[in-house]
Parts: C-alpha cells; structure tokens; sequence
C-alpha cells in the first residue's frame, strides 16, 4: 500500500468535505450573522459534535482501532468479526441509554456549555434535536475503526460531506419555509443535522458488507451478556478509560471556551467558529489523514514487533505534515483577512464581524503546526496502546492553556481564547515528540536539518507574496464585486502553491520521496 496516495485519497475526500463545510457555514452566516440564535445553534451543535470527538472519534476509536488492527494481524478475519459484532452490541444499547439522558437533560447541559447565551431556550430546542446525532456517528466511527483496518479508507472520509449537504439542502429550502411557517428558522438546521447523521450512517452498512463485517446487533437479553463478556471489549473498554480522560481533558477545554465566549458578548461564538471552520481545511487534510492513515500501520507494525518500520512511518508523517502545514500557517498569519472576507461576508455579515474573525483565525494559526503534529505523534503511543502518556501531557497542557486565557482574553477577548488553543497545542506537541524520542519508537531519519531549512526558505518567499497581496487589495471593499474578489482570492492562492513547490524544487527537495510504502 503506497501510504502517500493513501493519504492523498482520505485528503481528496477531506477537501470535498470541508469545502462543502464552508459552503455550510456561508449559507448560515449570510443567513444569520453573528447574532444571538446564531450563537445558539452554534452551541447547540457543538453539544453532539463534542460528545462525537469524546466517545466516537476520540476514546473509542483511539481504543478500538489498535486492538482491532492488532487482532486481525495475529488471529485472523473470523475472530476479528466476531470481536466487532460484540463491541457494536455493546456500543448500540449504550447510545441508546446515552441519547435518552441528553434529551432529558439538555437543559443542564446547554447551561454548563453556554449558560450566557441570550437565546438559551432555542438553544435547549436545538440540542434536543440534534442530540440522537451522537448515535449515528459513535456507529459511523465503529465503521470507520473496521474499513481502515480493512485498509478501505475512502468511505469513511467521504462520509462527512453527507452532513454538509444536509446542513446545506435545509438552509437553503427548510429556513424559509420555517420562516413562512411561523417556526423559528434557526431549528431548520437541526433538523439539517439530524437528516445528516442518518445519511452517514446509512452509507457506511453496504461498504461493512462488501468486506463481510456488517455488525451483528443483538437483541435479547442473553446476546446483550454474551457480549458484554467478550474479552475484546473489556480490552476496548480498559483502553478507553484512560483515553476518555485524554479526550475529555481536550473537550473540557472547549466547554470552558465556549462558556467564556457566550460571557464575551453576541457574536463572539460565531467568530470564533468561522475561524475554526477555516483551521479545519489544513488539519483536517493533512493531521486527520495522516492519523487516519497512520494509526492502523503502526499497529499492525508494533504487532509485528518492527521497530525500523514504526519509526520510519512516523518520520515519513512528520516530514510530510511539516512540508505542507508550515505554509498553511503562513498564510493564515499574512492573509486572513481575505480568507475571511471572501468566505463570510455576505448577508447579515459586517464588516466589523469580518475583522473579529480574522482576529480568531490568526491566534488559531499561530498553532496550526501543533494541532497537525499531535494528530501524527498521538498515534505513535496509540498504537502501542499507551494511551496515558498522552492524557497526562494533556491535563498539563489544559491547565496552561486555561492560565493563557486567563492572561490574554482581558487583553484581546475572543483572540485570546484561540491564541491559547494554538499554542497550547505546540506544547502538547512538542511534549509528545520529546516523549517519543526518549523511549526511542522514534529515531529521526538523516536530512532533518536540509530539509527543514528549504520548507522555512520557501514559506518565506511566499509569505511575502501574500503578505504584499493582503497589503495591496482592500477585500472589504470589494463586497460588492464578489466575483472579483474570489478571483483575486484564488489567483493569490494559486500563485502561493506555485511559488512555494518552485522554490521548494529550486533548492532541490525531491517530492517523490514522500511516495512511502507500508
């Protein structure tokens, strides 16, 4: 398996993902702005997403994966399926005690989440619509966790792109509608939301078949202890609990920002979202592929007992997300402004809720390497199951993070509270690198310091670049000329990639050398 078209093919579908994300979140800006029920289903949908991030795609997955991928190398595809027949009964009844209490308590949990939002009754609404969420994508990551190790990664990083033209298909048709119904339009999107997790999980049960392990649910009592008793889930649920301390510590994170950000004033949870919508393009195409990708080949790796391919796999992720995310942090840093512009400013956007995002957009950036490096070297302890070596690392940085924003956000409000984030991860960065290199699952192929040295020369002569075009274009003012502006936006883009790799092929980096078999 050539681990770099792997990549590419989860980043591919990433792109159509996220592009049809921001296509979403544009229709829902230029149809709400940064007001108050904005800011409610901004909350409101965060409560299943953090939920999906703690039990789904963080802990389980984080657990499941590895034993998943170490099970099938050592004892066969039979006792692999009969491993994930039992965990989907066990995670199925589970969901549905989970939604059952969100739904009761979303009152509760929307205050702990936002308790200063100014429309927090339409917020309790909404996150009772949205809660059943949760289930879909806990089942979806179970699906996602079996086709990786089947080595089948398109599917599940297709799948998001459902959601969005759910999202999308109800801003556009059931907003107005609702509007003409006397229902308040903001609750069209939650229904956009649910429509959206029935999709994704609907379209994962053909590709399971395809490769024989559609889960087998059971449904009576004596199927429920059966598998309760598998040996494989008290593995997965040994695994998880240290890894739903590391999750959690990363959500507690985001509950405490957005509870400071619904105190900060109207506008500042939207903001703050836009940004990180943008941030997700590089992390999720580079950081989510890369760990997608990763995580199974060092566990199968660590299974086999190869060192020299453990360690090489994690040199070739590192490489990798250093070439393309340091640019990315670059021009977020010089150009946020007409990323910005023209990705939000329309409708019931401002000028001045452009400004305020920039000023998000540009404290996320100075942490964009961080967050793409904790998404390679997290693996690294994953895939030979030390999941606690991470959590403590994440309780320090939480702790700092908080005493960051303690500092900053009385100085620069909202950027402050992005501004932590970013550097809170290069932290937990750095620590797991430092961690890695210290019980020696890494050792850093030679070239580092050429290599490094060419990405830094290559960033800068584009930085420059952009830096000149952020200068000399006023993307504001262009509002009215929208076609002009996404031009302009996508020539100095294109110009940027250009510059870059030429520069980068001009002082001899060879990119071939990133085509890695696993």
């Amino acid at each position: 398996m050539n681990l770099l078209r792997t990549a590419s093919t989860v980043s591919l579908f990433t792109l159509a993902s996220r592009i049809t994300g921001l296509v979403r979140e544009t229709l829902v800006a230029a149809a709400f702005g940064a007001t108050a029920w904005a800011d409610a289903y901004q909350v409101a949908f965060r409560i299943p997403n953090l939920l999906r991030r703690l039990f789904a795609e963080g802990a389980f997955s984080q657990a499941f994966v590895p034993i998943l991928a170490q099970t099938r190398t050592r004892e066969g595809d039979e006792v692999t399926r009969r491993l994930v027949d039992a965990v989907a009964t066990v995670l199925f009844w589970a969901l549905l005690v989970t939604c059952a209490i969100g739904i009761v308590g979303a009152p509760v949990i929307v205050w702990l989440m936002g308790s200063g939002l100014k429309q927090f009754d339409g917020a309790v609404v909404m996150t009772r619509w949205m809660f059943p969420y949760i289930a879909c994508m806990s089942l979806v990551a179970l699906s996602a966790g079996v086709l990786n190790t089947w080595k089948r990664f398109a599917v599940p990083a297709a799948t998001p792109v459902l959601l969005n033209v759910a999202v999308i298909a109800s801003a556009w048709l059931l907003v107005p509608a609702f509007a003409r119904w006397g229902i308040e339009p903001a609750y069209a999107l939650a229904v956009g939301v649910m429509i959206g997790g029935v999709l994704q999980l609907a379209i994962q049960l053909p590709a399971l078949a395809r490769v024989g392990c559609l889960p087998r649910i059971g449904m009576g009592p004596a199927a429920i202890v059966g598998a309760w008793r598998h040996p494989g889930v008290h593995r997965v649920l040994q695994q998880m609990a240290p890894a739903l301390l590391g999750v959690s510590v990363a959500q507690l994170s985001l509950i405490i920002n957005t509870q400071i950000a619904t105190h900060i004033g109207v506008g500042a949870v939207s903001w703050l979202t836009w940004a990180d919508r943008l941030m997700e393009f590089p992390t999720a195409l580079l950081g989510v592929a890369l760990g997608v990708v990763l995580l199974p080949q060092l566990a199968s790796a660590q299974a086999r007992d190869d060192s020299a391919a453990y360690s090489g796999m994690l040199d070739w992720g590192l490489r990798l997300a250093l070439l393309l995310s340091l640019p990315c942090a670059v021009a977020l840093l010089v150009f946020p402004k007409a990323l910005i512009a023209v990705l939000y400013h329309y409708g019931a956007v401002t000028g001045r809720d452009v400004q305020q995002a920039v000023y998000a957009l540009m404290g996320y950036g100075v942490g964009l390497l961080g967050l793409i490096g904790v998404k390679v070297l997290a693996p690294g302890f994953y895939a030979r199951q030390d999941i606690r070596t991470p959590v403590k690392i994440a309780v320090v940085v939480l702790i700092l993070t908080q005493a960051m924003n303690a500092l900053f956000v009385p100085f620069i409000a909202h950027a402050g509270l992005a501004l932590s984030i970013g550097l809170g991860a290069t932290l937990n960065a750095g620590w797991l690198l430092v961690g890695l290199r210290r019980r020696g699952s890494y050792v850093p192929a030679p070239g580092w310091m050429g290599f490094s040295l060419r990405v830094v020369a290559a960033s800068a002569v584009m930085g420059a670049a952009l830096a000149w075009a952020a200068w000399r274009i006023d993307w504001i003012a262009l509002g009215e000329q929208r076609l002009l502006r996404i031009g302009l936006m996508a020539a100095c883009l294109a110009g940027a990639a250009l510059l870059y790799f030429g520069t980068l092929l001009a002082t001899g980096l060879k990119l071939r050398e990133f085509a890695r078999r696993g």
